[in-house]
């Protein structure tokens, strides 16, 4: 039987391929949406910004570490993202060191793009993520390359494993990860770049864990050089890859050697399936930052009304349809669920937002049926 080859096993790696021309429709695409976010970013006020970024931040780090089966409290790692930001105090500083060290891996990839990438800051990502030198209750190898044996991403029952992948041996890797680093360092930053980054890497596969949220580490670095970004880029690939965890790895099964191909090193497929999830990380971005607008603009027009502690609090609830989990029109019941009031108070609430302006009745709803939706500022 013919034995797997592995697209690392071939004499032109890593002289990858892709045809340019397949790709430019989605580059037309990306730099439309990227142009699009630029403009609602001149829209927003510094707060809004800064919002907009931490929580684009958050969910980086949580669907990173997701796609590795690992869940991290969102609150903790919210209340770091805002300490470290200058956003929160001390006082109210509640993260944990596991999401803590998080944070500080995916700020520095946002923040310190313009400094040469090294072995030794691949090193201390790897001793942040696997500081007590556990993954989960098994000892690993930290801050250095995984030892012998085969590295294979693997499937199946017992017996009747399939071999999705196995990455280069280990007395290789010293050359594979300077090869690398070289390219990293030399290579113009585009978009192209980041595809290939993520690919290359993910080939290699240096380390006994953390391969993958080290690799989605290095793909940011190089986004956020290309937006210039402060702390966070506006976006987040990681949340995209999660939701499309089934065409992550059928792009790499077909891309790193698990199917024959006429050319072992044409990576069109790869590059093809990364530009069409960076466009739909742009696409949603764009969705979450109408929505930051749109709740600024609100409150703006209703600065100087005088409203009461619930009425806030189940307004900010609705303006959030979309981004949060509230789904529907409000109704009565809801608001003295959300307000944790009594049915008197709701309707006197309601009854106020409708004469401020603050919301308005669904057209035809009547009765115990009535439905009020925001009143959005055109």
């Amino acid at each position: 039987m013919k034995k797997q080859k592995w697209i690392w096993e071939y004499d032109e790696y890593p002289n990858f391929r892709y045809d340019k021309a397949k790709l430019e429709p989605l580059l037309r695409d990306i730099a439309y949406e990227q142009g699009k976010l630029k403009s609602f970013m001149l829209l927003m006020d510094k707060e809004s910004t800064n919002y907009s970024l931490a929580q684009t931040l958050e969910n980086e780090i949580i669907a990173s570490c997701e796609i590795e089966g690992e869940i991290l409290n969102r609150q903790s790692v919210r209340s770091s993202i805002k300490q470290k930001l200058g956003l929160e105090s001390d006082a109210h500083y509640k993260a944990v060191k596991k999401e803590d060290n998080y944070v500080d891996i995916l700020i520095d990839a946002n923040t310190n793009y313009d400094e040469d990438l090294t072995l030794d800051k691949l090193f201390g990502w790897h001793h942040a993520m696997f500081e007590k030198g556990y993954s989960g209750f098994s000892k690993i190898k930290v801050a250095q390359f995984r030892g012998e044996g085969a590295m294979q991403v693997v499937s199946g029952d017992y017996g009747k494993e399939r071999i999705h992948y196995e990455a280069p041996p280990y007395d290789t890797l010293n050359d594979e990860m300077n090869s690398f680093i070289k390219w990293f360092n030399d290579a113009p930053t585009t978009l192209e770049k980041a595809a290939i980054t993520h690919l290359w890497f993910v080939i290699i596969h240096p380390f006994d864990d953390g391969n993958g949220r080290i690799t989605r580490a290095l793909t940011d670095r190089v986004l956020s050089k290309l937006e210039q970004s402060t702390f966070s880029k506006i976006y987040t690939m990681s949340k995209s890859i999660y939701e499309d965890r089934i065409g992550y790895y059928e792009a790499l099964d077909k891309t790193t050697g698990r199917f024959a191909k006429d050319d072992p090193l044409d990576i069109t497929y790869w590059m093809e399936w990364f530009f069409k999830t960076l466009h739909h990380a742009l696409l949603d971005a764009g969705k979450q930052l109408n929505y930051v607008v749109e709740k600024t603009k609100f409150w703006d027009a209703h600065r100087e009304d005088e409203l009461n502690i619930r009425q806030i609090k189940v307004l900010n609830r609705l303006l959030d349809i979309g981004s949060e989990n509230f789904k529907g029109d409000l109704t009565k019941a809801k608001y003295v669920k959300i307000a944790d009031t009594a049915e008197t108070n709701a309707s006197r609430d309601i009854s106020d937002l409708l004469a401020k302006g603050c919301i308005k009745q669904v057209e035809g709803t009547i009765g115990r049926g009535t439905r009020y939706t925001i009143n959005h500022i055109p």
